[in-house]
């Protein structure tokens, strides 16, 4: 027991090396830009832009539903120049007509929930902190960015600003976590409801492991929730390194935690979370990669189509109803998109999967 103790505490030790050089840099990076666009705004005129209360980009009555959208190629090229024609929406299988589009670079609203916990000797923690900077990198002068962190319990670190330096310092001032819980649905579903009012567009950038230690919710409560909101949840999983830097090398009581099943299931609750909710995950593996995760996370964002259409048979019933949003050609057959080669090319469609309706009686 005291050998694999041992070794584990080594593990995290090399780990810690490997990971700190390159979140290192990835900090500076993130701190220049920050710094950077801070100095513009100050320069500009003053404005009077207050964060965004209630309406949802999904908002849904018997009239009319909305959904987000986001398309890509089997690369994970945006694809952004797609027509209402190019779309077919299906509720409970049955096709809709759309009534209105849109599409452009809108600007982002979006909070950076973290895992700030002692889990895993605090690496997860570490990670979510040079992530979450890494984001600020590709954050614009009209996006509303906010900063939330869980362990035991959910805090408000940022509420929403344009600054990206304002997020930076309180990053900067996240050195040591304090519990080893990371109660992931308790926050989820506080964050959730802290953006039920925000006007527009919204995300969550979730940076988690996927462990949940203490939560008083449940999935299910989770699960459910996320079938009403009109928020995007785009999850970046904490774990994927450490677990594929060896897990073998852990005593064996932290084995049962992180273990092979364990974490399998906390990288599906992740996805599923993106999942429910027209978002996307990624489970990146090298600290390189970084970068270009968080480029994706805003790109997603600033390439959603807008689409909104009236139920062919509204009612306002309380229930569930499924939603798949399709891809055609104009005159209604398969949309066929070719590389330069003049390869055809496969399209990822990535939206809500359904809604609940608001009860009422029909009609009203």
């Amino acid at each position: 027991m005291r050998l694999s103790s041992f070794r584990a505490v080594i593990l995290g030790i090399i780990i810690y090396t490997l990971i700190i050089p390159a979140n290192e840099a990835a900090w500076f990076a993130a701190t220049a830009h920050a710094q950077s666009q801070q100095r513009t705004q100050q320069q500009a005129p003053p404005q009077q832009a207050a964060p965004p209360t209630s309406q949802g980009s999904i908002a849904v009555s018997v009239h009319n539903v909305g959904v987000d959208a986001i398309v890509t190629d089997d690369n994970g090229t945006y694809m952004k120049d797609l027509n209402k024609e190019n779309f077919r929406i299906l509720e409970d299988g049955k096709p809709q007509e759309i009534v209105s589009f849109s599409k452009g670079d809108a600007p982002i609203t979006i909070v950076i929930l973290m895992e700030f916990s002692k889990l895993f000797y605090g690496i997860y923690g570490l990670n979510a902190r040079y992530w979450g900077a890494a984001f600020l990198q590709n954050v614009k002068k009209n996006d509303w960015v906010a900063l939330m962190d869980f362990s035991m319990k959910t805090r408000v670190d940022v509420d929403f600003t344009h600054q990206p330096g304002e997020i930076m310092q309180a990053l900067s001032q996240m050195i040591f976590p304090d519990f080893k819980e990371a109660d992931l649905r308790d926050a989820v579903l506080e964050t959730l409801d802290r953006l039920k009012d925000v006007k527009g567009k919204k995300a969550i950038l979730l940076l988690a492991s996927g462990f949940d230690t203490f939560s008083k919710h449940t999935m299910d409560d989770t699960f459910k929730q996320l079938k009403q909101t009109d928020v995007t949840v785009f999850s970046v999983g904490l774990g994927q390194q450490l677990y594929m830097l060896g897990y073998n090398s852990l005593a064996p009581g932290d084995r049962l935690l992180y273990g092979n099943e364990p974490y399998v299931v906390a990288q599906n609750e992740l996805k599923n979370y993106a999942a429910f909710t027209g978002g996307q995950s990624w489970f990146p593996i090298f600290q390189g990669e970084i970068p270009g995760v968080m480029q994706q996370v805003a790109d997603s964002l600033r390439s959603q189509y807008s689409l909104g259409y009236v139920p062919a048979e509204a009612s306002l019933d309380g229930k569930y109803h499924k939603i798949k949003v399709q891809l055609c050609a104009p005159d209604g057959g398969p949309l066929v998109v070719t590389n330069e080669k003049g390869k055809k090319v496969k399209l990822v469609v990535y939206a809500r999967e359904g809604y609940i309706a608001p009860k009422g009686g029909v009609g009203d």
